[in-house]
């Protein structure tokens, strides 16, 4: 460790310096002099979209070492002009958190335990289960005989960090099988 100076003191290095206001280097400690921005030591900056609502405010993704290290707003955007709102702002912890899950668990009917499975399997499961109540609970048409094409056994909430295009999407697979239920939560 160094010896202590008074001559270090940030009002003898503002008298010394040009910076006579004390707003710039004058102050400025050593150890805050040796950091380096997170943005600076990223190998690509990638354009993207925030996830969280409907809106589309354009972010900067820095990554390093195939990693994301920070997400800013992007000045380019016109629509956010480079502003993120505080959830755009925390995106980078979407992607990063320590309790993600990166890995499909399935808990059996009655079951108090969790297990992996597998894309594919319960991919599977999904369809089969997706077919099966389309099937049980179809209503071709009402008591009077007026047409209704429809299932009452199925029904979807869109999620918020999904872009307008899968929410689009969604809406339109939902609505070809004939459900009627469909809700946004970036909507909500």
């Amino acid at each position: 460790m160094s010896r202590f100076s008074f001559l270090e003191w940030p009002v003898f290095r503002q008298l010394r310096s040009d910076d006579s206001f004390g707003r710039g280097s004058a102050v400025t400690s050593p150890k805050t002099r040796s950091i380096t921005p997170r943005t600076t030591t990223a190998d690509r900056v990638v354009q993207s979209v925030c996830p969280y609502c409907a809106v589309g405010c354009g972010q900067r993704v820095f990554v390093k070492d195939e990693k994301v290290v920070h997400i800013e707003g992007d000045p380019d955007s016109p629509i956010s002009r480079g502003r993120l709102c505080p959830k755009g702002a925390a995106s980078e912890q979407l992607v990063n958190a320590s309790g993600r899950q990166t890995r499909v668990l399935y808990r059996a009917p009655r079951s108090d335990t969790w297990e992996y499975l597998d894309l594919d399997t319960a991919t599977e499961m999904i369809a089969d289960r997706f077919i099966a109540s389309r099937r049980n609970t179809w209503q071709d048409a009402d008591d009077t005989g007026r047409p209704l094409k429809r299932t009452m056994g199925i029904a979807a909430l869109g999620g918020a960090t999904l872009d307008n295009e899968e929410n689009y999407l969604i809406k339109k697979l939902f609505t070809a099988a004939g459900a009627i239920q469909l809700e946004n939560q970036a909507r909500i």
